[in-house]
């Protein structure tokens, strides 16, 4: 999406203002949500996505208390680009696709914090989200089946494992 403003740069910062009800969306980038005075309520200095993104990580935060693995996380550099962790945390975006599989560890307490999860949990398309339904299914039976187990009902466990092999058996056949 282009700059709403200038029509030039693609737009990074999208946001809704509600103003006395009327509800008005941006669609603008860096340069004219500067320009325009837009500030991210905590940021000095003016809006920046990267310092956002920096916020997110809490890495100037991180110096104090900072655990072994958090310290190790930083000092990771990619070996194909030389990207270090503390470069990906002030740009905002990686140097080339190796580096998610370099700074793999330092990836998943962001997507916590970020998406609250690092499994996907939204909507599944139909068509094509057959299989994925099908292990939420066995995922929701499995803990069905040891919550069943730890009550020592036996008949209604049998149940949830005859389900489960039936849905492992409709997955094996696609």
């Amino acid at each position: 999406m282009v700059c709403q403003e200038c029509g030039v740069r693609p737009a990074t910062l999208h946001f809704t203002k509600i103003v006395n009800g009327e509800k008005t969306e941006f669609h603008i980038c860096e340069s004219c949500a500067r320009e325009k005075g837009e500030l991210i309520p905590g940021t000095s200095g003016g809006f920046s996505i990267h310092s956002l993104l920096s916020g997110l990580l809490d890495l100037e935060g991180a110096g104090k208390g900072k655990t072994a693995a958090a310290s190790t996380a930083q000092s990771v550099r990619c070996e194909e680009c030389g990207m270090t962790y503390g470069q990906f945390s002030k740009l905002g975006r990686f140097g080339c696709s190796s580096c998610y599989k370099y700074f793999d560890k330092g990836l998943d307490p962001l997507f916590k914090r970020v998406h609250g999860s690092t499994a996907h949990v939204g909507k599944v398309p139909k068509r094509a989200g057959a299989k994925i339904q099908f292990r939420r299914q066995i995922d929701e039976l499995k803990g069905q089946l040891q919550q069943a187990i730890e009550q020592e009902e036996f008949e209604k466990a049998a149940e949830f494992r005859d389900q489960i092999r039936k849905l492992e058996k409709e997955i094996a056949q696609e």
